[in-house]
């Protein structure tokens, strides 16, 4: 404890040096957990987002047949009594899934389930007196939204999920208030007549870049119904079309040769990975730039410490040869000036991440309103006990090797040369 004191004491016999030193670990400190934090936000908003586009453990296929009719000059294509083309508008169509695809599907070693998705197209929305027009979004997207009210739709039920920019509209004064009540969805059969059909609100979703939650979400029970009326009305029954079909693996190292499985039967199957992983990759590289560039700047104060340190033990070698003339051992004269290095460093961590952490969090709060307010959901900088703790001891044990230099040197002074120095 006495070699602690005296450290602490010795440090601020140069005030200035020391307060420009510590400035320096500060900055380093500073910009590592300031980067980390970002990284940590970004890492973890992507992570969302990654979850609103899909399952991750599943394989989302379609017909691998590009789009139909979309030159105006290409001619007319045979025809194919088990297609089931799908009209997207624009004269543009692709083909769908059948159910003997379906059944090709579940047949491939690997593949756990298979969940088809129906291709309903609403009439309206009927709420609050009016009529909107309406688009439904497909229920397997429904894990992994983010909601501000109640739950997702669930299976069984007649339930939808919409999104938090039509409560408003739909006549409700919040989230919370729209969760339980009923609005109607109404469809047109094949023989022109309607049908309303009442759904219950089960949740409120928020926004998020994946574009998933822009329209309500049925749950797939509920999605079946409507389809199922869809296609009624005419004399012979209609063939099931479905434009896509998610396929649970059992696990997902098996989607390579589930997808060349595909591939045979003349669909295409990708992975949520397969989507984004090029985007995930990008984001990890800016941050681990960012993160070399604070490393760098970290090490630029270590080397400040060196310079202090070493600048003591010059000024202060006859000192260090009356506490080894008095019996100071050479180990405790190199922990002496050790623990003034760790106590530089300790300085500089600490207030450098706890200044990190305070404008990390008032940045995000600003930018959260400001720029980048069409971003819900992100939180530009999360900060984690855990991580804010490890780089202030990395700091510190920078500091405590960049003192070794000058405490060794200190340590094997000897000390009738060092008192005769002038």
């Amino acid at each position: 404890m006495d070699i602690a004191a005296t450290a602490i004491s010795s440090t601020w016999r140069t005030r200035l040096r020391t307060g420009l030193t510590v400035l320096a670990v500060f900055i380093g400190a500073f910009a590592l957990t300031l980067t980390s934090g970002m990284g940590s936000g970004v890492t973890r908003y992507i992570d969302e987002t990654v979850a609103a586009f899909g399952d991750e453990k599943s394989l989302y296929v379609q017909k691998s047949q590009p789009l139909l009719e979309l030159s105006s000059g290409s001619g007319p294509r045979p025809y194919n009594p088990q297609a089931t083309p799908i009209a997207t508008g624009f004269g543009v169509s692709f083909e769908g899934l059948t159910a003997e695809d379906i059944t090709v599907i579940e047949d491939i070693e690997g593949v756990a389930e298979v969940k088809p998705v129906y291709n309903v197209a609403p009439t309206y929305l009927a709420a609050a007196g009016a009529k909107f027009q309406l688009t439904l979004g497909i229920p397997v997207d429904s894990e992994g939204l983010q909601l501000v009210a109640g739950a997702i739709a669930a299976e069984g039920h007649d339930e939808l999920a919409i999104p938090d920019s039509w409560v408003g509209e739909l006549g409700f004064d919040s989230a919370q208030e729209a969760v339980g009540e009923v609005v109607e969805v109404v469809m047109t059969n094949a023989a022109d007549q309607p049908r309303a059909f009442p759904a219950t609100i089960s949740g409120v979703t928020e926004a998020s870049l994946a574009g998933v939650a822009m329209n309500p979400i049925p749950s797939s029970s509920f999605n079946e119904r409507l389809y199922d009326y869809q296609v009624s009305g005419t004399p012979a029954p209609v063939a099931a079309s479905y434009i896509m079909a998610r396929a649970v693996l059992e696990d997902l190292d098996q989607a390579p040769p589930v997808q060349e499985a595909l591939e045979e039967a003349g669909m295409v199957g990708s992975t949520v990975e397969d989507q984004l992983g090029m985007f995930r990759a990008v984001i990890n590289a800016v941050v681990w730039i960012l993160n070399v560039c604070a490393v760098i700047a970290l090490l630029a104060g270590s080397l400040g410490i060196v310079n202090t340190l070493l600048m003591s033990v010059q000024e202060r070698t006859r000192e260090i040869g009356l506490m080894k003339a008095l019996g100071m051992s050479g180990g405790k004269v190199f922990t002496l000036f050790s623990l003034e290095a760790v106590f530089i460093g300790l300085l500089g961590a600490v207030i450098g991440a706890g200044a990190a952490v305070g404008a990390g969090t008032y940045l995000s709060r600003s930018l959260a309103d400001g720029l980048l307010a069409g971003l819900p959901g992100l939180v530009l900088f999360t900060f984690q006990t855990t991580t804010v703790a490890l780089i202030i001891a990395s700091v510190i044990v920078i500091a405590f090797l960049a003192g070794t230099l000058p405490a060794a040197r200190a340590a094997h002074k000897d000390p009738i040369t060092a008192l005769r120095h002038e």
